[in-house]
């Protein structure tokens, strides 16, 4: 996998400390995890608040993670009715998840931060509760902004929800953060690290004199599964679908006519289709439904026979080093999916289901880079004509390979830990100052 180059970094500074808060969703805490070890490679200390059941299995043994209460998405009353999108699924998103988490989360952040003492605090752009901590503590605070949805005019044409979460900000503001501020605890007043390009998101309409385009911050993760290389045949183009991780209570429909389209396309083309619930039937009467406890690949074939050449159903994939190797990717536009597929030139057929799915959707259209298609009614002829479209026709695998080219030439991890160490030295910066290094 190509890095950017390790003479992009800025001359060393003095060790500082970096605390990332980050909610319970891989999106999110994936783009933290190379400008964490770009950061640690600098002499730096590191260290995450969050929930240690998701953020320990991401970042790998040996990470400090200050635990952080909250909901998890799709659990209890974060559970979301599959037919919610929209802006119905927006208004949910806050209210019974993102808004809950931030007030759940702001006693594990400030314990964090009092216990850490950072330099500087990096919070997820929809983890609102580590920039109204910090910013009530006096602690210098960056955005980790992994979505570009919500300072690209998103919601420009829905201004009574655009007041609405105004009005939501302002709310958990007087209960977790600092009742006299007026900063958005979505965006830093020093900082936002954007981890895309204007060449996928277009120019900011908001936040624009602090947004850093740094690209998608991509590094080795832990090994949490294995594959069945073998089985890819480098004859054929390959193609993953995935819906993310936390989609599949929409997606058996869709997932099923997926695997109906290539199944049409037997002996083209090669499929892998992560199913992480297992919501597909089998396809074949004598495939085994049951997982065997024995496998070590950690994979489930819920639709594939032993022989099977042309479809592999998985519950987990090592996801970047299968990107290497595929020729397209269907997928629901989530932003981290979307990046990660861009970064290694690889042209998109997008489904948005909700939340700033249809916005990044819109992007991979507009830059050429893929194909749109409607998630609710999607059937296996069109989603196959639109693999044929990305597959066989040049200029999407030009317009991506455009947009890669973009992303690497932005520095990814090492311009992101570049923007960070500068704002770490900057003067009063930081309220909070290290026992150990001043």
């Amino acid at each position: 996998m190509s890095e950017p180059s390790r003479s992009q970094a800025a001359p060393p500074h003095r060790p500082r400390r970096f605390l990332f808060v980050v909610p319970p969703l891989v999106g999110h805490v994936n783009p933290t995890l190379g400008v964490a070890a770009e950061l640690t490679a600098r002499g730096h200390q590191v260290a995450w608040a969050g929930m240690p059941e998701v953020v320990g299995r991401l970042t790998g043994q040996g990470a400090t993670v200050y635990r952080c209460a909250g909901p998890v998405l799709g659990e209890g009353g974060a559970g979301r009715p599959p037919d919610v999108r929209g802006p119905a699924a927006l208004r949910f998103l806050w209210e019974r998840f993102l808004v809950p988490l931030a007030e759940a989360m702001a006693p594990g952040v400030g314990k964090a931060i009092e216990e850490f003492r950072p330099d500087v605090v990096i919070a997820d752009q929809q983890t609102v509760a580590g920039g109204l901590v910090a910013e009530r503590l006096g602690v210098c605070w960056a955005t980790s902004a992994t979505t570009s949805a919500e300072f690209t005019g998103a919601l420009d044409g829905l201004p009574k929800i655009d007041a609405w979460l105004d009005e939501q900000m302002n709310e958990v503001r007087g209960r977790i953060g600092d009742p006299e501020s007026a900063a958005d605890p979505r965006f830093s007043p020093d900082l936002v690290l954007a981890f895309t390009t204007e060449e996928l998101a277009g120019r900011p309409a908001r936040a624009g004199d602090r947004i850093r385009y740094v690209g998608p911050s991509i590094a080795e993760r832990p090994a949490t599964t294995d594959f069945p290389w073998e089985w890819l045949d480098p004859a054929r183009p390959a193609v993953l679908v995935t819906l993310g991780t936390a989609n599949t209570d929409a997606g058996a429909r869709f997932l099923t006519e997926c695997r109906e389209a290539v199944r049409a396309r037997a002996g083209r083309l090669q499929t892998v289709i992560i199913d992480p619930e297992g919501v597909l039937t089998p396809d074949f009467s004598e495939t085994p439904d049951t997982p065997d406890s024995s496998n070590t690949q950690g994979i489930r074939e819920t639709s594939t026979t032993p022989n099977d050449k042309d479809v592999l159903v998985c519950r987990y994939v090592p996801q970047l080093p299968l990107l290497e190797r595929v020729s397209a990717v269907v997928c629901h536009a989530g932003h981290n999916t979307v990046c990660e597929t861009l970064w290694h030139g690889v042209p998109l057929v997008v489904a948005p289901i909700r939340d700033d799915q249809p916005v990044v959707a819109a992007q991979v259209v507009d830059a050429g880079a893929g194909v749109r298609v409607r998630f609710g009614r999607a059937r296996a002829a069109g989603l196959g004509e639109a693999l044929d479209t990305v597959l066989y026709e040049p200029g999407y695998r030009i317009a991506a390979e455009r947009v890669r080219a973009s992303f690497r030439a932005a520095g990814g991890a090492v311009a992101a830990a570049g923007h960070l160490e500068a704002l770490a030295a900057k003067p009063g910066g930081h309220a909070t100052p290290n026992p150990e290094g001043d």
